[in-house]
């Protein structure tokens, strides 16, 4: 195969319309555009979405829902999590470095769910009043 033999799919590119070239082609005279009007004018375009000085769709319709950006720095993990961190001190550093939150993490709640497998001392962490509970059941500790 050399570059000067390479040639598109067959098919692939049909041939332009040629317009204006009397009745026989169907696209004489007015090139298939109609008469009169906007579409039919050179520079005959409006913007995405205009529906002819109607209020548009996209204005019509409410706005919908929410995206909080604090939500990338924050992280939720759950009791029997905490058995993965080597630490009885549990903190942010602590959870980092055993993979349960990523880098980028700055806050992080304990939620009661899963079983507690040893008394731990959790700082700087918030937790919800079940999970502290249970916390404090299993003999830990919660500093705030």
């Amino acid at each position: 195969m050399f570059l000067n033999t390479l040639k598109p799919a067959e098919g692939s590119k049909p041939s332009r319309k040629r317009v204006g070239r009397g009745i026989g082609c169907t696209l004489g005279k007015t090139c298939g555009k109609g008469h009169k009007g906007q579409k039919a004018r050179s520079g005959g375009f409006h913007k995405v979405g205009f529906e002819g000085g109607q209020m548009p769709l996209q204005r019509r319709l409410p706005k919908v829902g929410f995206r909080s950006h604090k939500k990338q720095y924050k992280a939720v993990i759950r009791l029997n999590d905490l058995a993965k961190v080597n630490s009885e001190t549990i903190d942010l550093l602590s959870l980092k470095q055993a993979d349960l939150v990523g880098n980028n993490i700055r806050y992080v709640s304990i939620i009661d769910s899963g079983e507690l497998s040893g008394a731990y001392t959790i700082v700087g962490i918030r937790t919800t009043k079940g999970a502290k509970d249970k916390i404090i059941a299993a003999g830990g500790k919660v500093e705030v």
